[in-house]
C-alpha cells in the first residue's frame, strides 16, 4: 500500500512541475561558410589524428554551408554516402565545439559522375595505344626498338 501511495505522489509532483520552453538564445551563433572555413583544417586534423582516411577523403572535397547551419557534404558514391552517414554525429559535435554554433545540420548529397567521353584506359595496351595516338613518334619507337606494352 505504501508503494502505491508513493507512486501516486510522484506522478502528481511530475504533473505540477512547470513546463519550461526552450527558446533559442538571442546571441546564438549561426554557422556560416566563413566560420566553417576558418575551422575546417582543425576538423580535418582531428580525423587525420584518429587515422580515419575514408572520412578525410570526404572532408577533402568542397563543403558548402547554407543558411540556417546546413552543412552539405558532396559524396562520389554509395560507399562514401554510407561513411558520411556514420561520421555525421562526430562531425556535428566537432563543428559545434570548434565554432560555437548552436544549430548544425549535416546533409549528404550524392554527386553524379560527369561522363567526359574519353575512353577508360584499363590495360597497359589501352594506355599505350592512347599515347601512340596522342604522340605518333611512339609508334616509330615501338617499331624501331620492338617495344611491347604487355610483357
Amino acid at each position: 500500500m505504501d508503494e502505491k501511495t508513493r507512486q501516486t505522489k510522484e506522478a502528481s509532483e511530475l504533473k505540477t512541475q512547470e513546463v519550461v520552453e526552450v527558446k533559442p538564445k538571442d546571441n546564438a551563433l549561426t554557422l556560416t561558410q566563413e566560420l566553417f572555413d576558418s575551422h575546417v583544417e582543425s576538423i580535418r586534423a582531428h580525423f587525420k589524428k584518429a587515422d580515419k582516411n575514408l572520412e578525410l577523403a570526404i572532408l577533402g572535397q568542397q563543403i558548402k554551408v547554407r543558411t540556417g547551419g546546413e552543412v552539405i557534404l558532396e559524396v562520389a558514391g554509395h560507399m562514401q554516402e554510407e561513411i558520411a552517414g556514420k561520421m555525421k554525429p562526430e562531425l556535428v559535435g566537432l563543428i559545434r565545439q570548434l565554432t560555437g554554433a548552436d544549430r548544425v545540420m549535416i546533409l549528404v548529397e550524392l554527386r553524379e559522375e560527369v561522363e567526359t567521353g574519353a575512353p577508360k584506359l584499363y590495360t597497359n595496351t589501352d594506355k599505350f595505344n592512347y599515347l601512340k595516338e596522342k604522340h605518333p613518334a611512339l609508334a616509330e619507337l615501338q617499331r624501331k626498338f620492338g617495344l611491347e606494352a604487355d610483357f
